[in-house]
């Protein structure tokens, strides 16, 4: 039995490009389809397009998370295990693991001639948003064993985002979560470490779906489509590549520069989303606190009590390397614990 993507049982999250409606495109991670079926047969058919690293497509059936290989380009069928009873009800869903290093299609699903597509439970009235890097994308978070060290040598495999701290935040807040995150992006372009040498900032690419020009041209996304109560911005890291000028001179013209653009960010922020509370923030990642200082002191020149600092305990020293999965279950934990207390608006 044939399941088209347009089916108004399967549940979808996350920013998709629907142009094309018979090949809704993943871009950000935790971007993810769902759907609840009986039998037990199950095939997904993708289209993958890749700029780089290996790339990986990730699924949890009933309760059980599993990841499968995606080719570079071009179109795959997977034939998915299901265990059970031919009558037994399951429930799975797909996700993007990572960021904008691929994007890709999801063609639709088979199930067992003869098996029933249910409807799945209603989405959380609850929503968030992130804006990110790579902590926030869950990069390499998977590499458990190189917890609190520097990133071990990987191509891909290592990063999910199910095991963001993002994700895990949107969980414990019982949230829809739409995760803007991108490895190696920084404030402004021309810095940090996306799409070198032709650096891309988080300034082009928030408003966007799609922002890599090496999967093609650049897409605007419908704010209206979905209004979070709780916006999270969290970058300020990759922002001293190639230089460190918010250490080296806080005052200066580069720092002060920087400043401005977050400020504007925030406004920005702010003109879509009027109710929406807006949390700044860095990671447990190691930098200089100096960024932390200057998050600070736009956040009290905003002047606006629904945007916020948090810093974390363990703030820009707690490792060296990505963060793996105890490490952003540790900043999950405070980031909820925080926006539980925040007066949110009505969902």
């Amino acid at each position: 039995m044939e399941i088209k993507p347009t089916n108004k049982k399967l549940s979808y999250t996350g920013r998709i490009d629907w142009s094309n409606p018979e090949e809704p495109v993943f871009v950000y991670p935790c971007t993810s389809v769902g759907m609840r079926f009986t039998g037990n047969v199950l095939k997904i058919h993708v289209k993958n397009k890749c700029a780089y690293w290996d790339n990986y497509l990730g699924y949890i059936l009933d309760g059980r998370q599993s990841v499968l290989a995606l080719p570079k380009d071009g179109t795959a069928v997977f034939e998915i295990e299901v265990k059970g009873e031919s009558g037994q009800e399951h429930e799975v869903l797909f996700f993007k693991r990572q960021d904008a290093c691929h994007e890709f299609s999801f063609l639709g699903a088979e199930i067992a001639d003869g098996a029933k597509l249910l409807s799945m439970p209603e989405k959380p009235v609850r929503k968030i948003e992130v804006y990110g890097d790579s902590v926030s994308a869950g990069e390499v978070s998977e590499a458990v064993e190189y917890t609190g060290k520097e990133d071990p040598e990987h191509n891909g495999e290592y990063s999910n985002s199910w095991y963001s701290y993002a994700w895990m935040t949107a969980r414990k807040l019982n949230a829809q979560i739409h995760d803007i995150a991108q490895g190696g992006i920084a404030l402004l372009d021309g810095t940090g470490w996306f799409h070198a040498p032709d650096y891309i900032g988080m300034e082009t690419a928030w408003d966007k779906i799609h922002y890599n020009p090496d999967l093609g041209e650049a897409m605007e996304w419908d704010f209206s489509e979905y209004v979070p109560q709780v916006v999270i911005v969290a970058f300020g890291q990759n922002d001293s590549n190639p230089q460190d000028y918010m250490k080296e001179d806080y005052e200066g013209e580069k720092a002060g520069k920087w400043r401005r653009h977050y400020k504007a960010f925030l406004m920005k922020l702010r003109d879509k989303y009027p109710l929406a509370c807006i949390v700044c923030c860095t990671t447990l990642l190691c930098h200089d606190r100096a960024w932390d200082n200057s998050i600070g002191q736009v956040v009290q020149e905003m002047e606006d009590e629904k945007i916020t600092q948090y810093i974390f305990k363990r703030n820009g020293r707690g490792t060296p390397g990505h963060l793996r999965i105890p490490e952003a279950e540790e900043m999950a934990e405070e980031l909820a614990a925080y926006i539980e207390k925040l007066q949110l608006p009505d969902a």
